[in-house]
């Protein structure tokens, strides 16, 4: 029985069936190409350069980590205003943007600029829409990815152009919803980070009920306000493995890699990690010149010794976590590290980490310190879950509105 090729929500107004097309009929495909980068004429201008990096979250991209001159972007393949930008090959694949000017992609994209009777904005949908089942068809290999042939041929139904635009530009003002969300979240991440910036260098205080000046800070070495711990797994009772992640912060090692990576056999020398304990990862990661220093919020479990396990004696642990939120504690570390036989991990002494400076104002300045960061926070989060809503509405009109 042939399938009826009408989308379960409508717009009033249309009727008959939709019309099944390629890729390839309804758009001019472009796998993009990089200038060579020996020549250093061809970059750093203000014509954007698209790559896998540059697509996020946000449907259009604005700007790119990488630009050309205009010398460079007559080297490569040109892309118009308004195509769409679909990532073919790598571990991104099905990541999906739109263009706001005329650019260039690398060679991972394919652009499509929609043919006559066809429209870019619908094209864009369409391709969110089944962005995931085309990564899927990519296979498991050492690099996935998918020809330009293949992704030409890819069939999918399309209705006439006046409903392509109504459904895009209805779909259109759902991304601009999510998009403005998304902007007042990285607004207040961040005012956050400006604001922890003031106030763990001292130039932003709070002052008590009576408008008087809290005491002046103190600065203590890290050493003085909490205690080394290396207590072994020498039963072998606890195999919870933690790992501490610059994104996620501590989690539960399987969970986090999907497989156990620890050695089974050689959980003996793992340190005992508690609740509210903090930890040192000192591999670096792409987030920040440093690795990680967490809090666990976790049962007990071990972690590697290659990580610097301590609890604080004293302090407000909100406000010694947002400290380490920071960037003020970064440049101690870099100070006195050096890079190992591995240039992801940084390595030195253990007395030279706990002469760390910590500030410390007296507690109720620190319980008010804490109290406002944890206010933003709670900002940002109802934003997030704004945006997640939002994104959940829209996957339900996806399914719903195209065949």
């Amino acid at each position: 029985m042939n399938k009826v090729c009408i989308p379960k929500l409508r717009f009033s107004g249309f009727e008959g069936e939709w019309e099944e097309k390629k890729l390839g009929e309804i758009a001019k495909i472009t796998t993009g190409s990089t200038p060579s980068t020996h020549i250093l004429e061809y970059y750093n201008g203000e014509k954007l350069f698209v790559s896998p990096a540059d697509i996020q979250e946000n449907r259009f991209v604005f700007k790119t980590k990488t630009t050309l001159t205009d010398l460079g972007f007559s080297k490569g393949r040109k892309v118009a205003k308004g195509s769409v930008l679909f990532v073919c090959i790598g571990s991104t694949i099905g990541k999906i943007g739109q263009a706001t000017e005329e650019c260039l992609t690398n060679q991972q994209i394919n652009s499509l600029t929609a043919g006559k009777d066809y429209d870019n904005n619908f094209i864009y949908e369409l391709l969110e829409k089944n962005g995931t089942k085309i990564k899927l068809l990519a296979g498991v290999q050492a690099v996935p990815q998918i020809n330009k042939t293949d992704f030409s041929n890819f069939k999918y139904f399309l209705p006439s152009l006046p409903e392509q635009q109504k459904i895009a530009s209805f779909l259109s003002s759902v991304d601009e919803k999510i998009q403005q969300l998304s902007r007042k979240k990285e607004l207040l991440e961040q005012y956050k980070k400006g604001v922890m910036q003031q106030f763990f260098s001292g130039k932003l205080r709070f002052k008590d009920e009576n408008g008087d000046d809290y005491p002046d800070w103190e600065e203590k070495k890290l050493g003085e306000v909490a205690e080394k711990r290396i207590i072994k797994n020498k039963d072998k009772k606890i195999n919870l493995v933690f790992t501490n992640s610059a994104s996620q912060g501590i989690v539960n090692q399987r969970d986090y890699f999907d497989k156990d990576i620890a050695n089974q056999n050689n959980l003996l020398g793992y340190y005992i990690v508690e609740n509210n304990d903090f930890v040192y990862n000192p591999r670096i990661s792409t987030h920040a010149p440093v690795g990680p220093i967490s809090r666990n919020y976790l049962n007990t479990g071990i972690m590697s010794p290659l990580y610097s396990v301590f609890r604080f004696k004293e302090g407000n642990l909100d406000f010694i976590e947002y400290f380490f939120n920071s960037v003020i504690w970064h440049k101690h570390m870099q100070d006195i590290s050096n890079y190992g036989a591995r240039d992801d991990r940084m390595s030195f002494s253990t007395g030279d980490f706990y002469k760390m400076p910590i500030p410390f104002p007296c507690k109720q300045e620190q319980q008010k310190i804490a109290n406002f960061l944890s206010g933003i926070d709670d900002k940002i989060e109802n934003v997030g879950q704004e945006i997640n809503k939002m994104q959940g509405f829209k996957k339900g009109l996806l399914q719903q509105m195209f065949v």
